[in-house]
């Protein structure tokens, strides 16, 4: 079987991402704030922030917060910084995971600003800034689409939000682990991510960031083994890690940060960037197929794409159980952004790669879709 479902999770994950999970059942457990447990290096939590610290720019570690993933972690800096939905500026290439949020917790819940896109999935910083009215006090972008792959011009956008005062809100779910982020060379007040993508961290862990600084209220409250006499917080004096932790997802975390942090993003970004640009050639060739996006706007890990005559469901359908190779069809949880690609009625056939996905499969991937597109033209 040939996975290319990686933008949804990846698979299969490192060697030592393996271990990690399976050393947790072979020693004390860890506890934040706890008790010492048995991690050799100290305390695993810290160290795992450091780590993710150094892949996604951020010198506060200590301001990463671990999560079961960035759903929670959106959910939890849209709740926490308390702004109304009709205040907020976001982006058509966003994943529900912002979207739904803004819709319906009841607090802020409204009608955000939407900031269109290309159709290649770019958003142009003149839409952008165009769209900033005195009643905006934040901006929500997605990084990477996880429907084109299209990597937004982030110092473009952040000099636009700065400039005028604003939150800026990144999620950077679909890039972190495959593409460089920078929270602080971009002055990102929030950063959210999920550690079973790119970051090869396993499901249930992610997390987000919180500048020092930001007015933020947490939106659980509960055991966080410290000051346990305390009932009534401050704001200034709020804590954010209540409830026990996902060791294991952690300890996987930290495990995948040290391998990437080895392998090197930019060399990571490099090679499947090689990939990317060989799949948007080759598949270009194929008259049946239609492409979204291309090689020079959309950077990211991932190519879109459908047969003439197929719904995209039909041709994952084949690839799957005609040719042994997993992709994914439909709207990818990112219903705004299919307007602009012409995809409203059935989405589209994603692949997703990894670090370890190889040239092999890669070209498994064009031979199976040539003879589908041979057989529908």
């Amino acid at each position: 079987m040939i996975y290319l479902n990686n933008a949804a999770t990846t698979y299969p994950k490192p060697q030592c991402v393996q271990e990690a999970c399976t050393a947790v059942f072979h020693r004390l457990p860890e506890g934040q704030f706890r008790s010492s447990g048995s991690f050799e290096a100290g305390d695993i939590f810290s160290a795992c922030q450091k780590r993710l610290g150094k892949l996604l720019g951020i010198e506060e570690t200590k301001n990463i917060r671990f999560t079961s993933g960035s759903t929670e972690a959106l959910n939890k800096i849209l709740y926490g910084l308390g702004i109304c939905a009709s205040r907020i500026l976001t982006t058509a290439t966003e994943h529900n995971s912002v979207l739904r949020p803004l819709y319906n917790i009841p607090s802020i819940k409204g009608t955000p600003g939407i900031v269109p896109c290309n159709k290649e999935g770019k958003i142009l910083p003149e839409e952008l800034e165009q769209r900033i009215t005195p009643e905006i006090k934040a901006v929500v972008v997605n990084h990477c689409s996880n429907v084109t792959g299209c990597i937004q011009d982030m110092e473009a956008i952040s000099e636009i939000v700065k400039k005028r005062g604003l939150l800026l809100i990144v999620d950077v779910s679909q890039s972190a682990g495959c593409t460089l982020v920078e929270a602080d060379g971009w002055g990102a007040d929030a950063i959210a991510f999920t550690g079973h993508k790119s970051l090869f961290g396993i499901q249930g862990s992610g997390g987000y960031y919180i500048r020092s600084g930001t007015a933020f209220c947490p939106m659980f409250f509960g055991g966080s083994g410290k000051d346990s006499k305390r009932l009534v917080y401050e704001a200034e004096n709020y804590e954010y890690d209540a409830g026990t932790q996902n060791g294991i997802g952690i300890a996987a975390l930290y495990a995948a940060a040290g391998y990437l942090l080895e392998r090197g993003i930019e060399k990571i970004q490099r090679e499947e960037q090689e990939k990317i640009r060989y799949l948007y050639q080759e598949l270009s060739r194929i008259p049946s197929v239609i492409l979204y996006g291309n090689a020079e706007e959309n950077k990211g890990p991932v190519v879109s794409f459908n047969i003439n005559a197929l719904a995209a469901s039909d041709t994952a359908y084949i690839l799957q159980n005609s040719y042994q190779i997993v992709t994914r069809a439909g709207f990818h949880c990112a219903p705004l952004i299919h307007a602009y690609l012409g995809t409203e009625k059935s989405g589209t056939v994603r692949v997703g790669i990894s670090d370890l996905n190889t040239w092999e499969e890669m070209e498994s991937l064009v031979k199976a879709v040539r003879e589908i597109g041979g057989f529908v033209s």
